[in-house]
């Protein structure tokens, strides 16, 4: 897919991902890895409403040559991508049920929500890492991110919000939509005693899917 249709595939995304409340306000952000750079929602966007000409362009060093300006969480979405040499894309959102868990969970904790469904575990894998509390736009959160992101597709930010890598950027979108879900699962059936997955089928999903 080349740049032009890119930007626009972003801002249909964003828009869909906001018009069911993944985001509110200007909250969340997005970046696609090219040829020749990054793309990226620019700073105090709303999901909602992306132009697609005036889209962040950052150059192989992450410098800012075109567009608006870009997010002030870019930190974030280089430390994954650094990291994941295979991913395309990153989304990073406020949906409300994977920052309830982000809210709940230790920092440090690996698998705060449990492997209730299969879609969950072949779209977001084994483990999800919960990094500890940074204010919002603090860059000293990046190496922390970098390194869980190098064994894990996803992160959840503590008291924040959730970081998704995917392939591709509907890849990633996919991705961020079913650990919202998982999340409202995890969260409805909290102490009801629910049969997770086991072992062997997670492995046998990773095998096939992963």
């Amino acid at each position: 897919m080349d740049e032009s249709a890119l930007r626009q595939q972003l801002a249909m995304l964003g828009a869909s991902l906001f018009q069911r409340g993944y985001s509110v306000g200007t909250a969340g952000n997005i970046s696609v890895r090219l040829p020749d750079g990054y793309l990226m929602t620019p700073t105090n966007s709303c999901l909602g409403r992306i132009d697609p000409a005036r889209i962040s362009k950052l150059g192989p060093d992450w410098s800012h040559i075109g567009g608006d300006k870009p997010s002030k969480e870019v930190f974030m979405h280089r430390a994954v991508l650094t990291a994941r040499p295979d991913a395309g894309a990153v989304v990073h959102l406020h949906s409300t049920h994977a920052t309830a868990i982000g809210c709940l969970a230790a920092p440090g904790e690996t698998a705060p929500i449990p492997p209730l469904t299969p879609y969950f575990v072949m779209r977001v894998g084994r483990t999800l890492p919960v990094i500890r509390y940074y204010r919002p736009g603090d860059a000293a959160m990046e190496a922390d991110i970098h390194a869980a992101a190098k064994d894990a597709k996803a992160v959840l930010l503590a008291n924040h919000g959730p970081v998704v890598s995917g392939r591709t950027l509907e890849d990633a979108v996919h991705a961020a939509e079913e650990l919202e879900e998982a999340a409202r699962l995890a969260l409805l059936l909290r102490g009801a005693g629910a049969r997770e997955l086991t072992p062997a089928q997670v492995d046998d999903l990773l095998a096939t899917f992963g």
